[in-house]
């Protein structure tokens, strides 16, 4: 069994897939671990980091095959939905939406979602039934509620299974400080820490605090029952704060003082879940009371904090190294620039002969700051050769005044200003494109990196399933084996074959394969069982079962046993339209199961794979097997063909009728002549769908006919020779064998 926890890195939903991997389910988990960590899920598992709205979870549904799905992933904190109610609905409505709409369309059986208690609202009657009155206080709320509403719908609209359960305040390792049941943890850090404890209000409400092994152990239960509908999953028991604040105290050993403070808006002040229509369907009870569920949690917590402070401690020396690395990094190209403009001021000021020959580098030192280090130096390196110039010029013995009237002047500094600002706007221009390039190539890289997750998966996947496949003996290994017959590229060859395929399948020996025409036209007998009594033709507007097959394109299973439908049915498409029918009109009882039936559209399945890709061959290889103009196969495909025709005579009584054309005087310059090609066309035009038109190497026109029913045949044959072309026998003992 396969399990898709979504949340499966957070608090409450590692525990829930680790549950499952303990009871031995295929864990897949799909978290974008803005709160969750990996490290909480230390077992095998299949990792999707990504957020549940995202469209890429497709890739994930299509290729995971999911028996059930525990929606966890959300936004818990009620402070937080209020003051981001976007945020929240983003996460708990749109990406349930998300998911269920995935469940539904790849074939989950059931879904499992964790609402909360917060839907209810204030309530005057404690604990609190689920027919109680909703009426939720704050986005939070009204987002969980809004999902119930949504699961209840897709069961009504798509069939899909879902159970919701309305979660009293959870609490336990792992857990972080936000969420209904944060308190605790909150709680537990502060004492921990040495602080006082900080309580909201008199510190009398009252919550029914729930430990998390006991919800995984619910949600587990209830993935292998039939549950559905809407259940309070919870102790019973109400607690107040002040309690709760004693009972971690006491594990503590040491008095923690306590400080109350204003109570928060849009906090409930009494709160407890009446779970007993839960204990009773499902036959669960919590296995945890709060003494030993806090002791847990408690202990857990204090590991975790003697473990970061060791951590610490050994990483503080490292630290000191990291900070002088980034301090340099920040400084380094001040530093540079300083050097850089003291050795060009040093240059334009002290004049040495051999300086003489370089062009003004005032210009080559922006140009240089500007492709080095950027836009920002690019315009203090402007600002500096501005005054650089300016004290070049007085030095020499320039009057400032008189600067201030030389356009020469002006012009000097303008150069330099648009020289900076050139360099600095294409090295930005450059950088902005690198940038917007990386960004690109990072979610070319993410895609790849979940394409490739999923590739992985499914090669882990088809490695199981082959090792199963090899090891089962009524596994679809079997149809593998008695389907090589349909590894052809001829239509005809893989169509005729299929009786024989599905014989060895279905271990019957009473199969037929029909196949369809032109519209209107009936469903004619291309290939049977030796011993098998099949109609010759079938008719779809005779026939509700065929009409319903061709229309749906779905297997047919004759539960009223109507005696003119065969037991099972199926069709077999070629990419565009239903080809073929297979039938079976007999079967022991025993194998009139699912079982069989799967058996049958995996037949038919592998049996339209193979008919797609021979269509296709043929309709790239027509010129070359066909005369040009006509629809008569060249010498060496119709040898191919009458083959096979040949060895579905010896192997299963398939008789057929193999004629020749008399051709007329005007015909005898060979194929492809304008009376050869007459001649050709007169007879295609009646010929069945089953039979098919030729010629040899000698030139001769040949007909070959399926020999099914031998009056049809007869029939046939009158009609054409009505057109005035004299058919005769090419093979001897075929005109009616069979």
């Amino acid at each position: 069994m396969r399990v898709l926890v979504t949340g499966g890195y957070g608090f409450v939903g590692s525990f829930v897939a680790e549950r499952f991997y303990r009871e031995g389910w295929d864990v897949s988990i799909l978290d974008n671990l803005s709160t969750g960590r990996k490290e909480y899920a230390d077992f095998k598992h299949r990792s999707y980091v990504m957020s549940v709205e995202d469209p890429a979870c497709e890739e994930v549904f299509r290729s995971g095959g999911f028996d059930v799905v525990v929606h966890l992933a959300a936004q818990t904190d009620v402070s937080s939905s209020l003051e981001n109610p976007q945020g929240d609905a983003r996460s708990n409505v749109l990406g349930l939406v998300n998911i269920l709409n995935l469940s539904a369309k790849y074939g989950v059986k059931k879904v499992i979602f964790a609402s909360s208690a917060a839907v209810y609202g204030p309530q005057e009657e404690v604990p609190i039934r689920e027919s109680a009155p909703c009426a939720p206080i704050s986005p939070y709320g009204i987002s969980k509620w809004t999902g119930e509403q949504y699961l209840l719908k897709w069961r009504d609209m798509f069939g899909l299974e879902t159970l919701c359960f309305r979660i009293a305040n959870i609490y336990g390792p792992r857990q972080g400080h936000g969420g209904e049941g944060g308190v605790v943890s909150a709680f537990i850090l502060r004492v921990l820490a040495g602080e006082e404890l900080i309580v909201y209000g008199d510190g009398e409400q009252t919550r029914d605090f729930i430990y998390v092994g006991d919800v995984a152990d619910a949600v587990y239960r209830a993935a292998l029952s039939d549950l559905s509908g809407v259940y309070n999953l919870s102790t019973g028991t109400e607690t107040s704060v002040n309690d709760l604040a004693d009972a971690i105290a006491n594990l503590h050993g040491v008095p923690v003082p306590k400080v109350h403070r204003d109570p928060r808006f849009g906090e409930i002040r009494r709160s407890a879940l009446d779970s007993s229509r839960l204990r009773r369907d499902l036959d669960w009870a919590p296995r945890y009371s709060l003494e030993e569920g806090l002791a847990k949690t408690y202990e857990w917590f204090r590991d975790q904090m003697r473990k970061s402070s060791r951590a610490a401690g050994k990483s503080k020396g490292v630290g000191v190294g990291v900070r002088i690395r980034r301090f340099f990094g920040r400084v380094a190209p001040f530093l540079e620039h300083a050097v850089v403009f003291a050795l060009v001021a040093w240059l334009i000021l002290a004049q040495p002969s051999w300086a003489a020959a370089f062009p003004d580098l005032k210009l080559l030192y922006i140009v240089l700051m500007g492709v080095l280090l950027g836009w920002a130096h690019a315009a203090v390196a402007v600002a500096l050769s501005w005054g650089l110039h300016v004290y070049d010029l007085l030095v020499s013995g320039r009057d400032l005044l008189v600067l201030v009237h030389d356009p020469n002047f002006f012009f000097q500094l303008a150069a330099y200003l648009i020289v900076g600002l050139v360099t600095g706007y294409a090295i930005e221009r450059k950088k902005r494109a690198l940038k917007q390039q990386e960004e690109q190539a990072a979610a070319l890289e993410e895609r790849y990196r979940l394409l490739r997750e999923v590739y992985d998966e499914t090669r882990v996947l088809k490695d199981e399933l082959y090792e199963q496949i090899l090891n089962h003996r009524e596994s679809f290994g079997k149809i593998r084996a008695a389907t090589r017959a349909l590894e052809s590229l001829e239509p005809e060859v893989i169509l005729t074959s299929l009786a024989g395929a599905v014989e060895n399948v279905l271990r019957t020996e009473s199969v037929a394969v029909y196949i369809t025409g032109r519209f209107g036209e009936p469903l004619r007998l291309a290939a049977r069982s030796a011993g098998c009594d099949a109609p010759p033709v079938l008719q779809a507007e005779t026939s509700p079962w065929l009409r319903r097959l061709l229309e749906e394109r779905l297997v047919f299973v004759n539960r009223e046993l109507h005696p003119e439908a065969p037991l099972m049915a199926a069709p077999v498409e070629d990419g565009r339209t239903v080809r073929a029918v297979i039938a079976v009109f007999d079967l022991p009882f025993a194998r009139m199961s699912l079982h069989y039936r799967l058996l049958l559209a995996q037949t038919a399945d592998l049996a339209s794979s193979a008919l797609r890709r021979a269509v296709l061959h043929e309709e790239a290889t027509s010129e070359l097997r066909r005369v040009a103009g006509t629809d008569v196969l060249k010498p060496q495909a119709f040898a191919a063909l009458l083959e096979h025709r040949r060895n579905l005579r010896e192997k299963h009584g398939m008789g057929y009728a193999l004629l020749k054309a008399e051709l007329p005087e005007e015909a005898a310059a060979g194929t492809g002549s304008a009376a050869w090609v007459r001649t050709a066309q007169k007879i295609a035009p009646h010929l069945r769908q089953t039979d098919f038109l030729g010629c040899d190497w000698q030139g001769r026109l040949l007909v070959l006919l399926s020999d099914l029913d031998a009056r049809e045949t007869a029939d046939l044959i009158a009609r054409i020779e009505a057109l005035g072309v004299r058919l005769s026998p090419a093979e001897e003992g075929t005109r009616h064998a069979g």
